[in-house]
C-alpha cells in the first residue's frame, strides 16, 4: 500500500492548481513552482556552483541595471492562471515592493535559468516556450562548461512569440540590452 499524500498536494478545485494558490501553500517546499497546473518541487539539493552563480550574477545585474529596473532571485512570475514559474535571476520594472510574492510577465524585461541536472529539460525548453508566450522580452540560460558559466542569450521575435538566439558568452558577458551589462563570467563562480 502506498502513502497518502499530504491534504495540502490535493488541488483545491477538479480544473486543478492555479497561480495565485501557490500563495496559499505554507507547506509546500521553498521554490515551489507551477508550470502548467502541475506543481513542481526542487528536491535535490543545489550545487555551490549554481548557488553562487545566481547570487554572484544578480549582484552585477543590479550594479549595471538602471534605476527603473530591479534585479531579483528566485521570484515567481505568474505567466497566466496555470504557469508560475521561477526563474533562478529576473529584471523588472517595478519598484520595490517588500510584500510582493510575484512578478507579472509585464513587468518583466529578462529572465534568466540557470541550468541544473534536475532542471535541464524545463530550463532549456518548457520554461523558455512559456516565458515567450508570455511576452517576455529577454531570455538568458546559463550552462556549466567543465566548471565555467556560459551564458546563452535570446531576444524575443514578438511576431513568432519565440526567442531567437543573439549570443553565446563565455568569459565576459556584454550585451546593450535590456540594458548595459559587461560582466566578467570568470568572477561568478570563484
Amino acid at each position: 500500500m502506498e502513502p497518502a499524500l499530504p491534504e495540502w498536494m490535493y488541488p483545491p478545485r477538479p480544473s486543478g492548481w492555479e497561480a495565485d494558490d501557490l500563495d496559499h501553500l505554507p507547506q509546500a517546499p521553498r521554490h515551489t513552482e507551477l508550470i502548467e497546473g502541475a506543481l513542481v518541487f526542487r528536491v535535490s539539493p543545489q550545487r555551490l556552483w549554481h548557488s553562487r552563480l545566481v547570487v554572484n550574477l544578480a549582484f552585477g545585474l543590479r550594479q549595471a541595471a538602471p534605476e527603473n529596473i530591479e534585479i531579483e532571485q528566485e521570484m515567481t512570475v505568474r505567466l497566466d492562471r496555470r504557469s508560475r514559474p521561477e526563474p533562478d535571476v529576473l529584471a523588472a520594472t517595478v519598484t520595490y515592493d517588500p510584500d510582493r510574492t510575484r512578478h507579472l510577465p509585464e513587468e518583466v524585461v529578462l529572465v534568466i535559468e540557470v541550468v541544473s541536472e534536475e532542471s535541464a529539460d524545463r530550463d532549456r525548453s518548457i520554461k523558455p516556450f512559456t516565458y515567450a508566450q508570455a511576452g517576455i522580452p529577454h531570455f538568458w540560460r546559463v550552462e556549466d562548461e567543465q566548471g565555467e558559466p556560459v551564458v546563452h542569450v535570446y531576444e524575443l521575435d514578438t511576431v513568432t512569440r519565440t526567442y531567437v538566439p543573439t549570443g553565446i558568452h563565455r568569459d565576459r558577458l556584454k550585451v546593450a540590452v535590456p540594458f548595459p551589462a559587461d560582466i566578467d563570467l570568470g568572477t561568478l563562480t570563484p
